[in-house]
């Protein structure tokens, strides 16, 4: 019996070593020397202190920031465990809204988003990103149409010419990888970042 248990014995232990520790180990250490930032999770710092990622969105809700797209992530209701609360861009709780077109509460939500621009002075067509939320509910940039929308808003309240946030956006617009994979794109933190930057005009 035990001789033929003790090869898938040996086996096992062999496997787990190789594949449960050393592999893993000799990719983390690759990573670390070859793009240390990537494999720190692309942290971002202001004056040395830690202050999101550029891989996780944020919920900036002030007027005086550029929004990211609505996020449909939760967490536990703090007064009733068997129930969920929206809690935007939590990274412990990735996930969709996994609602439908013919969803009630996303037709109400949709529209009151919609609304909520148009009260803005968004003149034109509403961006998809701006009123739809990612499957991961952590979607870390928005189109460029979608930051532009926001221009008007974010000028009035920081008294700033809208032509000087145009520039600005424009700037923090990323491009498609090798000019053909994704969509151009603008990171919101790193735009955000950029706008407390900006001198008075």
């Amino acid at each position: 019996m035990l001789q033929h248990a003790r090869p898938a014995i040996v086996m096992l232990a062999l496997f787990t070593a190789l594949l449960g520790l050393a592999y893993p180990l000799a990719v983390t250490g690759i990573a670390g020397v070859a793009m240390p930032d990537r494999a720190s999770g692309s942290l971002v710092s202001r004056d040395g202190t830690v202050i999101g990622s550029a891989l996780i969105g944020q919920d900036f809700t002030s007027a005086r920031y550029f929004h990211g797209r609505p996020s449909a992530t939760s967490a536990p209701d703090p007064k009733d465990a068997g129930k969920t609360i929206d809690a935007p861009y939590n990274a412990a709780n990735s996930s969709g809204s996994n609602l439908g077109p013919t969803s009630q509460k996303l037709v109400e939500r949709v529209t009151s988003e919609v609304a909520d621009l148009r009260a803005q002075g968004l003149a034109g067509p509403v961006p998809a990103d701006a009123v739809t939320t990612s499957a991961s509910g952590l979607d870390p940039a928005i189109s460029p149409a979608f930051a532009r929308a926001q221009v008007a808003r974010v000028a009035q309240a920081r008294g700033l010419g809208a032509d000087r946030l145009q520039a600005l956006v424009d700037g923090n617009t990323a491009g498609r990888l090798f000019g053909i994979l994704g969509e151009p794109r603008v990171n919101v933190l790193r735009l955000n970042l950029a706008l407390d930057a900006l001198g008075p005009s």
